[in-house]
């Protein structure tokens, strides 16, 4: 508890040196702001990129994992190493994709993790519109179930998404290969499967995803038709998509569901580690620029204090000589620093928000952002004040420390 006459003479103090305290506050303020502003930014950026990224990718995906070889069909024979010689050996036919989708999602459905799941049957394709021919990827998809995991509808610029449900031959055509074929809605455009199977299909809608290998080389029709242009039952699938309620959590959802399903289970991190390491390298980034600034901040103040100190020598001498206790010298220091900290803090958190929404504010037209992206977390307001107070602590108890051990006789005497 800060005793009332200490708490008097902090003050004293600050009122003293208006222009000495502003200039600390104004430390701690720009540190703070800067910690909110860079982090907020930063986690913007995360948040995006994260957006961008899970518009077409699932936080867990089923698969069929074929054997990287499959012309080794014989191995070792025994315990001993035998010669075999095998003339014009052949590669075995594997089974290719996943028989049993509904019996998979059936199973992922009833972990309580798991917020939606969609099959998809992608087909190597190529797509023709008179000379033109151009290879790419075709999409059977679920439609709703397509839209409710990556809502693809919002990226559909041009005709509905909806509107695929109903038509056998319709086709959502990337905006890239829509340009790179010369067609456009309500155009029809062929398709030519490996095994030589043709149709014709019309464009029906025009989607812009802002990820290349999607908008310049994939289309869009409904799963049942994709089935029946490769002749596959109505429960088969190529890919199982799954998303859950934290996508942090993939890779332990993903180990429960693994035992019960004969295919491969794969987490994003797996395939996709890079976003995971840039997301973690933008933070400590952030984190590594905040703090040098707070620390910049907190010399500024132990400055200040020291030549309070200096100058208040004498003070200190008679306060001591009066009755007053090292620790009690200590606390009317560390009070004055505190006080520093608070206001400058509280200052520093309103102007961060400022600063953060005027840049979230400039136009900034790339990859589909119309703005700087920003992050408004509570979290980093409060972790800012909380390091501006320690930094603020530190700072004001050296030149408190050094005060309380100042023998007022020598002081007094000169």
């Amino acid at each position: 508890m800060i005793r009332p006459t200490n708490l008097k003479v902090s003050v004293g103090h600050l009122t003293s040196r208006i222009k000495q305290v502003l200039v600390a506050m104004l430390s701690v303020t720009f540190g703070i702001s800067m910690y909110i502003f860079m982090n907020g930014f930063m986690s913007g950026v995360n948040d995006i990129q994260t957006e961008m990224a899970f518009s077409t990718l699932a936080h867990i995906r089923v698969y069929n994992d074929l054997p990287e070889d499959r012309t080794n069909i014989l191995g070792r024979i025994g315990e001993k190493d035998v010669l075999v010689n095998v003339r014009n050996a052949k590669v075995i036919q594997y089974t290719e994709g996943i028989k049993n989708s509904t019996e998979i999602i059936d199973i992922a459905q009833k972990n309580t993790e798991v917020i939606g799941v969609t099959p998809q049957v992608n087909i190597n394709v190529f797509y023709r519109n008179g000379a033109t021919k151009v290879n790419g990827v075709l999409g059977g998809v679920d439609v709703r179930n397509e839209d409710i995991l990556f809502g693809t509808a919002d990226y559909v610029i041009k005709g509905k998404w909806n509107e695929l449900q109903n038509r056998g031959d319709g086709l959502i055509l990337g905006v890239g290969l829509a340009k790179r074929l010369s067609i456009n809605l309500d155009d029809n455009v062929n398709v030519l499967t490996s095994d030589g199977v043709s149709r014709n299909f019309k464009v029906i809608g025009l989607i812009e995803t802002t990820i290349a290998n999607i908008d310049n080389s994939k289309a869009f029709i409904r799963i049942s038709t994709a089935r029946q242009l490769i002749s596959k039952n109505h429960s088969y699938a190529s890919d199982i998509q799954i998303n859950i309620k934290d996508f942090n959590q993939a890779a332990s959802v993903a180990e429960i569901l693994s035992p019960k399903v004969d295919y491969k289970v794969e987490a994003w991190m797996e395939a996709n580690g890079q976003l995971q390491a840039g997301s973690d390298l933008r933070d400590i980034i952030a984190i590594a620029v905040s703090f040098t600034i707070l620390i910049v901040a907190g010399f500024g103040i132990y400055n200040i204090m020291n030549m309070t100190v200096n100058e208040k020598i004498k003070e200190i001498a008679i306060l001591k000589a009066m009755g007053f206790e090292g620790r009690d010298i200590v606390e009317i220091f560390l009070v004055q620093s505190l006080i520093i900290g608070i206001m400058g803090g509280l200052v520093g958190m309103g102007l961060g928000f400022i600063v953060s929404v005027v840049v979230n504010h400039i136009p900034f037209e790339i990859a589909g952002l119309e703005t700087l992206p920003m992050s408004y977390n509570p979290k980093d307001y409060g972790m800012a004040f909380f390091f501006g107070l320690i930094t603020t602590f530190i700072a004001g108890y050296l030149p408190a420390k050094k005060a309380s051990k100042i023998d007022p006789v020598e002081i007094i005497r000169g």
